[in-house]
């Protein structure tokens, strides 16, 4: 918990766009100096640049591929030596191929966990010990609602972000007793590029036709019926301010995951997330709901 945030320091991986650039913006609006980390480097230094009109002060760039250990490590320490402890991290970065797990390929799991879960891991073990040191900070992991719920043609994607929860957890756990927090946040429908994985995927990633055919139709989905990004980001910095663990993006969230735990007495398996038969009540307005 950071109740004031104003003259602190916030580094944000994935930070050239979608959720990444919103949570940058809302940390800078809060009085924060902003590092945005990406590896897309022309847009990176884009967003920099506009941000910069308005926060020319407060704001950097740095680009960082979160696959790296060592360039993650750099991150941190390159941040810390020029602004002083990092008060905020936010391992956002990500990938959501979308394919049937009988069509995916080992390189498109080998790619989609390297930046999901091991970019969340590389970030928290190059940035906590340093706010351990500190005495302050918080860290917010960008998982899914499909980290809480399994969609069909999503199998890799939701492996990952399970992962991200789990690690989550298991963080929040071990700080317990800590003056460092940790948020978990896990979006539904957001209005960002997250399914156009092909302008970023490296050419050892094999798929096929109909994978690219599927993360279109995903990827439609998404920017025509997502939220704003900017919604997201003012309520990770209430998680942030509060302390607040859990951070769902659309009320219907809690309920899918709360009915996983209902097929535990019957033997089930849970509901598609696109199913909302069984998931009572059925609004998808967007909410934040945060229990721990």
């Amino acid at each position: 918990m950071i109740e004031d945030l104003d003259g602190r320091v916030a580094v944000v991986t994935g930070g050239a766009s979608g959720i990444g650039l919103a949570m940058g913006e809302a940390f800078l609006k809060a009085g924060m100096t902003v590092v945005l980390s990406d590896v897309d480097e022309p847009a990176l230094e884009r967003e920099v640049a506009s941000l910069s009109v308005t926060f020319s002060d407060q704001i950097r760039g740095q680009v960082c591929d979160v696959t790296d250990n060592d360039a993650v490590v750099e991150l941190a320490n390159s941040v810390r030596d020029r602004h002083g402890p990092v008060h905020v991290l936010c391992n956002n970065a990500g990938v959501a191929p979308a394919a049937p797990i009988l069509q995916s390929t080992p390189s498109q799991w080998k790619w989609t966990f390297d930046i999901n879960v091991l970019g969340v891991a590389h970030g928290v073990l190059a940035f906590v010990p340093q706010m351990v040191e500190a005495g302050i900070g918080h860290v917010v992991n960008t998982a899914s609602q499909a980290g809480l719920a399994t969609n069909t043609r999503c199998g890799v994607y939701a492996a990952s972000k399970h992962a991200v929860v789990g690690l989550s957890e298991a963080l929040y756990r071990e700080l317990e007793g800590t003056s460092i927090g940790v948020s978990c946040l896990c979006p539904n429908a957001v209005s960002t590029s997250i399914f156009d994985v092909a302008r970023l995927r490296p050419d050892w990633v094999e798929v096929t036709e109909a994978d690219d055919d599927i993360q279109e139709a995903f990827s439609g989905v998404v920017r025509d019926n997502g939220i704003d990004p900017a919604l997201v980001a003012d309520e990770v910095v209430e998680a942030v301010k509060t302390g607040k663990f859990w951070v769902f993006t659309h009320e219907i969230t809690k309920h899918i995951a709360l009915s996983r735990f209902e097929d535990l007495e019957t033997g089930g398996v849970s509901p598609n997330p696109q199913d909302l038969t069984r998931v009572t009540p059925t609004n998808m307005t967007a909410t934040t709901e945060t229990n721990r």
